[in-house]
């Protein structure tokens, strides 16, 4: 007699968050000149903080890291740190298309009070796969903070392979993937061999890797929405699937707006922080500012994710 089995396997255990499961891409402020906003910085990390991120990245694609200075940059962990004190992961985007400069970023970073760092695949030379490895273990060894590796293709026009990614998780130090590749079949593979832990960079995709084994997100929307991004995590973690479906669902307009609209997220979550009258001021160039059409979309959405009515819907 043939048994049914209809009890699925147990899950394998979670690999731990290194940095927390709810990060923020942070924007870097600017005052109204254009000068880095230190002041701003560290209102808006601290306010961040205080409606429900985990952890902070800085210096990545959201906060400008190709038009901040290395002395900015530097500045900048300083001040966030200073603002959030020592129990508040923060990791600091250090990738570029020199290793010899992402070293020199990275060890500043460390100096000035980072936990880890964010390395993108160098951009534009599209160096093959033994030289990416090659790449990220120079960075690895500099220092000792833990290493998230940044899979973005579609910005660095290099894909960090699946494979690399598994050789790579030997390393002591690297820790952590932020995942932008669009390779759901690449991100199980890696998840499966390796205890890396998965950060998902695109909103859209916060549930599905978190229901494959994901450790949370690094994400520009929490700018302005950290809280409902968060409760996507809370209801999951409490085994509510469907409140955790309820809140995916209902944050998507906003994050439709503000990441797939064919506007950059730094000029959108700007756009939104500014008309909350919350730290943040302009884009620097070759950016320009959110149209006040734009603007007024993305407060609508902002309204109706966050409003009372909003959130009970998503229950």
């Amino acid at each position: 007699m043939n048994r049914r089995h209809d009890t699925a396997p147990p899950a394998p255990p979670r690999p731990a968050a290194p940095f927390g499961r709810a990060l923020c891409a942070m924007v870097t402020p600017f005052t109204e000149e254009g000068a880095l906003d230190l002041d701003g910085a560290g209102r808006l990390a601290a306010r961040l903080v205080a409606d429900g991120c985990d952890g902070l990245v800085l210096s990545g694609t959201t906060g400008e890291s190709p038009t901040t200075t290395d002395e900015e940059k530097a500045a900048l962990v300083g001040a966030v740190r200073e603002a959030v004190g020592a129990g508040v992961p923060l990791v600091a985007g250090v990738g570029t298309a020199d290793t010899r400069h992402t070293v020199e970023l990275a060890l500043a970073a460390e100096k000035a009070g980072a936990d880890g760092l964010l390395v993108a695949a160098p951009y534009y030379s599209r160096p093959p796969q033994d030289a990416l490895e090659a790449h990220f273990r120079e960075v690895a060894d500099a220092t000792g903070l833990p290493l998230a590796l940044y899979d973005i293709p579609g910005r660095t026009g290099v894909r960090i392979a699946p494979e690399t990614l598994i050789r790579l998780a030997a390393h002591p130090r690297v820790v952590a993937v932020k995942d932008c590749a669009y390779d759901p079949m690449g991100t199980q593979k890696v998840l499966a061999a390796t205890e890396l832990a998965y950060y998902a960079g695109c909103e859209e995709q916060i549930l599905p890797l978190y229901a494959l084994g994901g450790a949370g997100f690094v994400s520009t929307v929490a700018n302005a929405a950290p809280g409902p991004l968060r409760a996507v995590l809370d209801a999951f973690d409490a085994g509510d699937t469907a409140g955790a479906a309820g809140w995916q669902r209902r944050a998507l307009p906003l994050i439709d707006l503000m990441t797939a609209s064919g506007l950059p997220g730094t000029v959108t979550a700007k756009a939104l922080l500014n008309a909350l009258s919350l730290p943040s001021g302009p884009v620097r160039a070759p950016l320009l500012p959110a149209s006040p059409e734009v603007t007024g979309t993305l407060v609508r959405a902002h309204r109706a994710l966050t409003a009372p009515a909003g959130r009970a819907a998503a229950g």
